[in-house]
């Protein structure tokens, strides 16, 4: 058994009084140093007005975290704790989570990587090859889309840093391309000659790049003719129906055939071959 005298008892109070002091003053001065440097760095995000709010709310958080990490490592310090120790076992600990949660790891470093990059904004629409649809929000974990019937999906970061992504809002404009098919009896000139005259007239059509129309294909059964105009990226799905209804109104106007697949089925009777009776074999 060990015996403690009060002198003893006072010097280990006072010892480790002192410490738990300065710890306490460290961790309060920390904190004010930590806001300091937080204020400064958000003073810097508002100065860069192209960054994403979501960006920006993300690196607040990774580097407030990482200075307090400092901060509460710097009090165990001063208390006394082995931080071999204690990193040992923080280290331990980080392996096994990260095991338990690979795949959360995994759609945090494709969020970080997103928000990095920018593939695609907040309003974007985009097609993941699975899901298309307009992005409403960006989160460290996941995506999520509105789709054209508007259901809301949520997309796991991880896999779509890892996919082609096709983003339909990055640029200003986007071309329409249409293909009819006509009759091979009908007047080529004549059917390009209105199909040109219809794009004139469409006020949302650009002339510049200035649209295309030709023959594409000779096809089993039509003349299949291409029509490829450009339009502002908000115009594409206006343009595209009402082209298709205007060209069809004009087509019968103009007794231009929409031709459908059909074939020619030709019989031959050979000499000497009689076809068997029913119920023969």
């Amino acid at each position: 058994m060990i015996d403690i005298t009060a002198d003893q008892l006072s010097e280990l109070a006072l010892h480790y009084g002192q410490r738990v002091l300065v710890a306490i003053l460290v961790y309060i001065l920390g904190r004010m140093i930590v806001g300091g440097i937080m204020r400064f760095v958000r003073r810097s995000f508002e100065l860069k007005k192209d960054l994403d709010p979501t960006v920006k709310s993300f690196l607040d958080s990774v580097i407030r975290t990482v200075l307090m990490i400092m901060v509460v490592l710097t009090v165990f310090q001063n208390l006394g704790v082995a931080l071999t120790s204690f990193i040992a076992v923080l280290g331990a600990a980080t392996l096994a989570a990260g095991l338990a949660f690979q795949g959360s790891l995994s759609n945090f470093a494709g969020g970080v990587l997103i928000l990095l990059f920018r593939p695609f904004s907040v309003g974007d629409f985009i097609d993941t090859g699975a899901t298309m649809g307009t992005v409403v929000d960006i989160k460290i974990l996941y995506t999520a889309l509105n789709t054209l019937d508007n259901k809301r999906v949520l997309i796991p970061n991880g896999g779509l840093a890892n996919t082609s992504v096709t983003n339909f809002s990055v640029n200003p404009t986007r071309r329409v391309d249409l293909v009819y098919g006509v009759s091979y009896a009908d007047d080529i000139d004549a059917v390009k000659a209105l199909l040109e005259r219809l794009v004139s007239e469409n006020e949302l059509i650009l002339q510049d790049p200035a649209p295309m129309i030709g023959v594409l294909e000779h096809g089993d059964s039509a003349i299949k003719v291409a029509v490829r105009v450009w339009v502002k990226r908000e115009n594409f799905l206006t343009v595209t129906f009402s082209l298709n209804e205007t060209v069809k109104k004009a087509f019968d106007e103009n007794g231009i055939s929409i031709p459908f697949p059909q074939r020619d089925v030709h019989l031959y009777q050979h000499s000497g071959v009689q076809p068997a009776e029913p119920g023969q074999a």
